[in-house]
């Protein structure tokens, strides 16, 4: 698959996302109580969570390794390119690259992007590399391998996980304080439309009438007690 595909298929799907803004605020909610101090978004996109960091004015940097994305990015929120950086997260000379970032993040998150680098170990590696000592690294990725489907590989992804699989890629350098499931009620729509339709995009109207179901979709994750969703996220310190 192209670079253009996949950025074809990538954009269509952040705004049909954008579509469903109580999905959104949902994510973001979820995050917050661990975004502390000075931030770095690792994968913007179009900005569909970055929006919540920058109405609530927290100090972030946002980041994505695509031209059109960064640009978009500073004409949306009005900012200049220093808080809108490129940033490789597998880049083979990242301490050199980057050597004005690291160290400088008290928090640093990364919410579906992993799954789009092949190799994931590394990717969080340096991450984890922009967090200052008892910083919090955050990432979010899809779970389950069993529902890699038309979606997923039309996104770029190389993979799902499950807490176990997603353990093996986290550095040695920070400690897991909470790792947890997201959204089950996806699970169901995600399985139909990608593996049994076998669609190619996600439908802004089905975003739409998710997130209308949001309240209901919220508390069914409360009585699983998040031990399974569509996706799996995980928070940790740095040592």
């Amino acid at each position: 698959m192209s670079h253009e595909e996949i950025d074809k298929y990538g954009i269509s799907t952040l705004e049909a996302i954008s579509n469903a803004p109580a999905f959104n605020e949902w994510m973001y909610e979820t995050i917050a109580p661990y975004c502390e101090g000075k931030i770095i978004e690792l994968g913007s996109g179009i900005g569909n969570i970055s929006s919540f960091f920058i109405r609530d004015k927290k100090d972030i940097v946002l980041s994505d390794l695509r031209d059109n994305y960064r640009e978009y990015l500073m004409d949306k929120f009005q900012l200049s390119e220093p808080n809108v950086r490129s940033v490789d997260m597998v880049h083979e000379n990242f301490e050199k690259e980057y050597a004005d970032l690291l160290g400088q993040f008290d928090t640093v998150f990364a919410l579906n992007v992993v799954e789009h680098i092949e190799d994931h170990h590394q990717a969080m590696r340096n991450a984890a590399k922009l967090l200052k000592h008892g910083g919090n690294l955050i990432v979010l990725v899809p779970a389950y391998q069993l529902l890699f489907n038309a979606f997923d590989r039309e996104l770029g992804h190389y993979r799902r996980f499950t807490k176990k699989t997603l353990s093996l890629y986290i550095p040695n350098n920070v400690e897991v304080v909470k790792m947890r499931y997201f959204n089950f009620a996806g699970i169901p729509g995600w399985f139909v439309s990608g593996s049994i339709l076998k669609k190619k995009e996600i439908s802004p109207s089905a975003m739409r009438l998710f997130d209308r179901a949001l309240p209901v979709v919220k508390l069914i994750d409360r009585i699983l007690l998040k031990k399974i969703g569509l996706s799996v996220w995980f928070v940790a310190r740095r040592k």
